[in-house]
């Protein structure tokens, strides 16, 4: 499909798509809805690699190849792309987020700084962690934003994971795990668990809201996975991890147990070619940014 703009498609063959692997009753299945591959003047997107969802039905992509921000609302089931966000703030969007007020939250891969947009996408000032104590440089990897509206930062200068006020000051900081290797994103759940995905070890570590060190929620899984690179949650305390090297979205269980093997590496729809950054809405949506295709793909999630 390239950089060329296409139409959004619905594949019949795909939307019965499952994984080959079986995990029994208990196991959580993704099923193919639709694909999102153009804003509202048939513009493609670029090589996205974020995007948030809110529970009005609307998605905010990364579109990180063309340095904006575009918007779908999906409407009796139909995606309806909205105009493109564009500041000169943010040049390179990565990541994604919107809080409970319709605020955007978007990370600058380039600059390494959080912008805050209003729900329209206007501008309304860089979030620089006020009041922080040594170190206090930051180098922002990733973020995510809780259900009280509190910034949670991936800190990977110095190795902690900030958790800001929604105006952006300094609360508390939780300290990445003492024998970790990469950590490459994070989530933030209902309940304020925090999760870390460690890409080169392949394992989730945890820490309960307000707790002050990590712990481990799964051992490796190297065996399974090939480079887990993105991490996101569901209202049920599932977990999920996708494979960016292996084009593979895994399901873990509240207790860290493997709930199911979703979708495999390629371009047809249904299929993930390097996905990035994921979200799921409360209408138990998945959408997940498909970097290498050039589109975001909409799954529903079954049980």
């Amino acid at each position: 499909m390239g950089n060329h703009p296409v139409k959004i498609i619905v594949s019949v063959v795909a939307m019965v798509l499952l994984a080959n692997v079986s995990f029994g009753a208990d196991a959580v299945k993704l099923r193919y809805v639709q694909s999102f591959y153009v804003d509202g003047k048939e513009v493609g997107l670029k090589f996205p690699e974020g995007v948030a969802c809110d529970d009005k039905g609307r998605f905010i992509v990364a579109d990180s190849g063309n340095g904006r921000l575009v918007a779908f609302t999906v409407v009796d089931g139909k995606p309806v792309p909205e105009n493109e966000i564009r500041v000169p703030e943010l040049s390179f969007p990565i990541r994604v987020r919107v809080n409970s007020k319709g605020e955007i939250f978007a990370l600058d891969g380039r600059e390494k700084r959080l912008v805050r947009l209003s729900p329209a996408g206007e501008f309304r000032g860089y979030v620089d962690a006020s009041g922080m104590p040594s170190p206090a440089t930051v180098v922002a990897r990733s973020f995510d934003i809780g259900k009280d509206d509190s910034i949670c930062l991936l800190d990977v200068f110095a190795g902690r994971v900030l958790i800001l006020t929604p105006e952006g000051k300094f609360a508390r900081q939780v300290d990445f795990p003492k024998d970790y290797e990469v950590i490459s994103d994070l989530a933030v759940d209902r309940a304020g668990t925090l999760y870390l995905i460690d890409s080169v070890k392949a394992a989730v570590s945890i820490a309960a809201k307000g707790s002050a060190q990590f712990s481990p929620l799964t051992g490796s899984m190297r065996g399974t996975m090939k480079f887990p690179a993105t991490i996101t949650t569901d209202g049920r305390g599932n977990v999920y991890v996708a494979d960016k090297n292996g084009g593979v979205v895994f399901a873990l269980g509240p207790d860290g147990s493997l709930k199911g093997e979703q979708l495999k590496m390629g371009w047809t729809e249904g299929f993930l070619y390097y996905p990035e950054q994921m979200c799921i809405n409360d209408q138990e949506e998945m959408a997940i940014a498909d970097r290498g295709n050039n589109r975001v793909q909409l799954f529903s999630v079954k049980r």
